[in-house]
């Protein structure tokens, strides 16, 4: 690590901002050693906060149905070889039922863009979980939708929401997404999320096909602008029946590198070590963590569909990722001094 990195990186702890252009020299110059300073910062700026503490989220992938058309998703309109699947109210209930009686107190239902699941439909949703779970926190990542549904949701209970942006360019964005798609109203949606009251969670591949490092170093300025309650971000894994079938998967180490920035931008942000790093890395999700990140978030959803809400190719969705295995990834947390947690994990309001 030269001078040039080790002094960004320390501005960036003291300060949490630097320009686009200082974003990019501390990609560009990345090595093990810039990496462990970084995670060693991230660490300590997360204990600040969180402790040891690591939230689980319980994950209810309700519809693989979608109306969109994202190149590089498995679930998209075009995949006519997709198994499609759609929870019902009762379905849904009963994961809700499963996950409290292991400990989770945060239910994230996570959807295609499927039209089925209207206004009414989700409202009544949210109603029933509140009725006989007052506590709980209830997160929806069900995509765009205009800014009188966002607001009719939250008024029915739900807390936070969760919309990946993908990107933080335009140009880029529109590689990934058929015409018909629109980056600019993907960020309309997430400022009217913010704007209504929700604790909004965005997030995007790394390494996804295009990206360039001053690609990267714009979604850290994005990040740093924007301060999401939560961020998301995985390594780009493709999918077979998408055309970017052959493009490489995303790097494990560079995700934790970009994890470690985040911390220092955000120090309070709830930051998961995704299924995405555990899919490539059968350790990634422990190198999440290690390298700031303080949540996890496994699945509560059916046995029967976890195989087949497949955005990208041969992810994990057995063993210690079913939440049912809760006491296995707690050992997997504890083996590198970390503690599972399973109340409704808020963000920090410093």
């Amino acid at each position: 690590m030269n001078d040039t990195v080790r002094n960004l990186i320390v501005k960036l702890n003291e300060e949490h901002s630097l320009t686009i252009e200082e974003y990019e020299t501390i990609l560009m110059q990345r090595d093990a050693e810039a990496a462990e300073f970084l995670a060693d910062l991230a660490v300590k700026c997360r204990k600040k906060y969180y402790g040891n503490k690591v939230f689980v989220r319980g994950l209810i992938e309700i519809s693989n149905i979608c109306k969109n058309n994202c190149l590089y998703c498995g679930i998209r309109r075009g995949n006519h070889a997709c198994d499609r699947y759609r929870l019902s109210e009762e379905d849904i209930l009963e994961c809700c039922d499963d996950g409290w009686n292991l400990g989770f107190r945060t239910f994230v239902l996570q959807g295609g863009e499927d039209a089925y699941f209207s206004d009414e439909v989700v409202c009544s949703l949210i109603r029933k979980i509140k009725e006989k779970y007052p506590e709980c926190a209830i997160t929806l990542s069900l995509g765009e939708r205009s800014r009188e549904s966002y607001q009719r949701l939250y008024n029915a209970g739900a807390e936070r929401y969760l919309l990946r942006h993908e990107t933080a360019d335009e140009q880029h964005y529109r590689k990934l997404h058929p015409a018909e798609m629109s980056w600019s109203n993907r960020m309309k949606c997430l400022r009217e999320l913010k704007e209504i009251g929700y604790q909004v969670g965005c997030g995007f591949m790394v390494e996804s096909p295009w990206q360039t490092t001053r690609e990267l170093a714009k979604e850290m300025k994005f990040i740093e602008e924007f301060q999401p309650d939560m961020c998301g971000i995985g390594p780009f894994i493709p999918h077979n029946a998408t055309e970017f079938a052959k493009e490489p998967a995303g790097s494990v180490e560079l995700t934790c590198y970009l994890l470690s920035i985040i911390r220092l931008i955000h120090p309070t942000v709830l930051l998961p070590s995704t299924t995405a790093l555990g899919t490539i890395d059968p350790l990634g999700r422990e190198k999440g963590i290690k390298s700031g990140a303080n949540v996890v978030m496994p699945n509560l959803s059916p046995v029967r569909v976890r195989n087949k809400y497949e955005l990208y190719d041969n992810k994990i969705c057995t063993g210690d990722e079913s939440a049912q295995c809760r006491s296995c990834l707690s050992r997997r947390m504890e083996s590198i001094g970390y503690e599972i947690v399973t109340d409704r994990g808020d963000r920090v309001r410093e």
